[in-house]
């Protein structure tokens, strides 16, 4: 039988420019391999130059990388100037950038918890804001990568889940805000991605990595960062609202009352009450260190 889904109009990539941050590894380098497959001339911005160069020249010399902090509005509009003066205007901007500390609020420190939400929400928002006028004139689109963390839970991840959530609701009034100049804002939501930071998380906390196990069914399981671009390329071209990976990811936000209200998070206290004190056992065995190897000294960059 036919689908009978309506296809989406495209907005193929080729001969447009996309400007991604935490491109220089994870989702953000896969995906701007995907975008240049497809014609696109590329921006990569994040905080490790040689990481950025490398991606850059695999990409090819008609694509470009600047270091950035996505915490610095300064050197945000400097990227996107340079990426204007160098192909003359942008099409869509994919703000990636992210970090996950590995504490707990009760074992975190004030800066660990305020640094996530500063890279994941603030980083979000200043990345679009530094983008925006130039999106606007091509009428282009805004892709914000949030997560299953913005309407799932789970310990040691409060303050990751309150940044997700908070780009997810970033990108709903976002959207009402630019409909009307033809700007398209969709938002992303990707469960257990295999990238550095997430292999970071699980090496250094066992007990969360026994726990993201124990979850049902693609709450707990991987998707390769493959898949995960493949899908968000897609979305560039035909610029949705949403994009959940794995697509079943849709089901638990279509029922996320259920998966968050109380006989669910009754079941959920009790595995917490013996997981998290097996969890801060881990945390205090990192000797104060907050956030994953490949955060560059909690810097942003990495893959949501």
């Amino acid at each position: 039988m036919a689908s009978l889904r309506r296809q989406r109009p495209r907005t193929p990539l080729a001969g447009q420019t996309v400007l991604i941050t935490g491109a220089a590894r994870g989702i953000g380098a896969e995906l701007a391999r995907r975008a240049a497959a497809r014609g696109a001339r590329v921006a990569l911005v994040g905080l490790e130059p040689e990481q950025l160069a490398a991606v850059a020249a695999e990409l090819g010399p008609e694509h470009l990388w600047v270091e950035a902090d996505v915490t610095d509005a300064e050197a945000l509009r400097s990227a996107v100037q340079r990426t204007v003066d160098t192909f003359g205007g942008l099409d869509v901007v994919v703000a990636n950038a992210g970090i996950a500390p590995l504490t707990t609020v009760m074992t975190s420190s004030a800066h660990a918890l305020a640094r996530t939400i500063e890279v994941n929400l603030i980083g979000a928002m200043l990345t679009t804001h530094a983008a925006l006028p130039e999106i606007a004139k091509r009428k282009g689109h805004v892709l914000l990568i949030s997560s299953a963390a913005a309407f799932t839970v789970l310990p040691g991840m409060s303050a990751y889940c309150a940044a997700k959530a908070g780009v997810e609701r970033f990108g709903d009034a976002l959207r009402l805000e630019v409909a009307y100049r033809g700007v398209t804002v969709a938002s992303a939501h990707p469960t257990w991605i295999d990238t550095d930071m997430v292999r970071d998380t699980e090496e250094a906390l066992p007990t969360f990595k026994a726990t993201r196990k124990q979850l049902p069914g693609p709450l707990g399981a991987y998707t390769s960062v493959e898949a995960c671009a493949d899908a968000l390329v897609e979305n560039l071209e035909t610029r949705g609202r949403r994009v959940f990976v794995p697509g079943s990811v849709g089901v638990v936000s279509a029922l996320r009352q259920l998966v968050t209200g109380v006989v669910a998070e009754k079941v959920a206290m009790k595995v917490s009450a013996k997981r998290v004190p097996q969890l801060e056992r881990d945390i205090a065995a990192l000797n104060g260190r907050e956030f994953g190897r490949n955060s560059v000294g909690d810097r942003s960059q990495g893959a949501a």
